[in-house]
């Protein structure tokens, strides 16, 4: 695991990291936008990756996106994702190789 990855981050830096209210960032969570992980006391933790996410979030979100449009594009991309890698190990495994389009 790579130190972004690691939920090392409370809740005050995030705040000041990011620009955004507790308040704000609690409500992405609920939303399902970022997922931090919870310490025996509670406490949120959150990973270097999940602080640009949530910059990135605030940016779509003043940019006009509603959540919804958020989260189906990331699902769109996560299965064209899931595609692309499917198609590379069938590609490898018969040793072919994808056509130009």
């Amino acid at each position: 695991m790579d130190y972004k990855s690691k939920k090392v981050i409370g809740m005050g830096v995030v705040t000041e990291l990011t620009g955004l209210s507790e308040r704000q960032i609690r409500y992405y969570e609920e939303k399902g936008l970022v997922f931090p992980e919870r310490t025996k006391g509670g406490s949120r933790k959150y990973s270097f990756h999940d602080v640009e996410r949530l910059v990135e979030v605030a940016t779509k979100l003043e940019d006009g996106w509603r959540i919804q449009d958020i989260k189906e594009r990331e699902r769109r991309l996560s299965a064209k994702q899931r595609d692309d890698l499917i198609r590379g190990q069938l590609n490898s495994a018969f040793r072919t190789f994808p056509t130009k389009k």
